[in-house]
């Protein structure tokens, strides 16, 4: 488990150097620690390391460990995608969602989210890169799909989210992200107040963060490999 700490600092120092030299704060973006397919343990393991966020892909994966970790102070993130029969048990357990791309989704999160709980914040996810096999909005629908959210009662809509493809293509990666970045910038314009980029992953998180993330989203620099076995 020391590994884990090991990775958490290594990563936050690049976090920051990142932002440095894009001329940004150094505490300009935030990491948000991908747990998928790790076990309740190793997210002790980077509590104990200083880490409060983490990301989740499956719902029944992520509200089991949030059960087991019930006694931490944890921020837990759903980033995967969402189906309509799993809304409940996410507007029950999580506090974010960056992986909404559906007014239903939204109505659904929105209706079932608990009366006396905090806003459920929420990003849309944007398909900056138009594949098919990617979830997310066309860039040309966020717009509509955030108006629509902002009216939503105990939602609270805070930015936007993408995975572009995979690419050792950096003058393309940072074409992508700069998408987001000025997506988020026209609908500030329209007058909504939205401060989310919640955008890089462990490949790519330096060029989202000259692009302008606010939140990274870092799975395997930080836990390892994905485990090949259960969660036991």
């Amino acid at each position: 488990m020391t590994t884990i700490s090991a990775n958490l600092q290594a990563v936050k120092s690049r976090i920051q150097a990142a932002a440095r030299s894009a001329g940004r704060d150094a505490g300009a973006a935030r990491l948000l620690a991908v747990s998928k397919s790790w076990p309740a343990a190793s997210v002790r393991a980077a509590f104990t390391a200083g880490q409060r966020a983490f990301g989740e892909n499956y719902v029944q994966e992520g509200v089991a460990k949030i059960h087991a970790l019930d006694d931490l102070d944890l921020e837990w993130h759903f980033i995967g995608p969402l189906q309509s029969n799993k809304t409940r048990e996410v507007a029950e357990h999580f506090d974010w969602v960056h992986s909404l791309d559906r007014v239903k989704i939204a109505e659904r999160l929105s209706a079932q989210r608990p009366a006396g709980a905090p806003p459920l914040q929420v990003c849309l996810q944007v398909n900056v890169s138009g594949e098919d096999s990617k979830g997310g909005g066309a860039p040309a629908e966020t717009a509509a799909l955030a108006r629509a959210v902002e009216r939503l009662p105990r939602l609270r809509l805070r930015g936007l989210m993408a995975i572009p493809e995979a690419s050792d293509d950096v003058e393309l990666l940072r074409r992508r992200f700069a998408l987001l970045r000025e997506l988020l910038a026209q609908l500030n314009r329209d007058g909504l107040q939205l401060d989310v980029l919640s955008m890089g992953m462990s490949d790519d998180f330096e060029i989202a963060i000259a692009e302008g993330a606010t939140i990274v989203r870092l799975g395997t620099a930080i836990f390892g490999p994905r485990p090949t076995k259960g969660l036991a």
